[in-house]
């Protein structure tokens, strides 16, 4: 499973975060984006769907906005540190929040 929650100790960054390419991202959008990962990793293609939508609401409430910019470079940095299984669940993911877009 890729690193999602720190590498030793809770002070630490996941290793996706500490990615250069994700430099002039705020923390707080990183933490949003982490939280989002490491709670849907567990849930089936049912669950996924009602998770994304109050996901969106809460991020709304929050004001968390992001960039094509900015979601192109976490995209890569998760990519980097993710097991083919993390790939597959995150692609669901994408597909689900683009088909909600149409």
């Amino acid at each position: 499973m890729a690193d999602y929650t720190g590498a030793n100790n809770s002070s630490e960054k996941p290793k996706w975060m500490q990615e250069p390419s994700l430099k002039g991202i705020s923390m707080e959008k990183l933490d949003f984006l982490q939280k989002m990962v490491f709670e849907s990793s567990s849930l089936s293609q049912k669950e996924l769907m009602p998770f994304l939508m109050a996901l969106a609401q809460k991020s709304r409430a929050a004001n968390i906005t992001f960039t094509q910019e900015e979601m192109t470079a976490i995209i890569e940095a998760i990519k980097k540190y993710s097991t083919p299984e993390e790939l597959m669940k995150m692609n669901q993911i994408m597909k689900l929040m683009q088909q909600r877009k149409k």
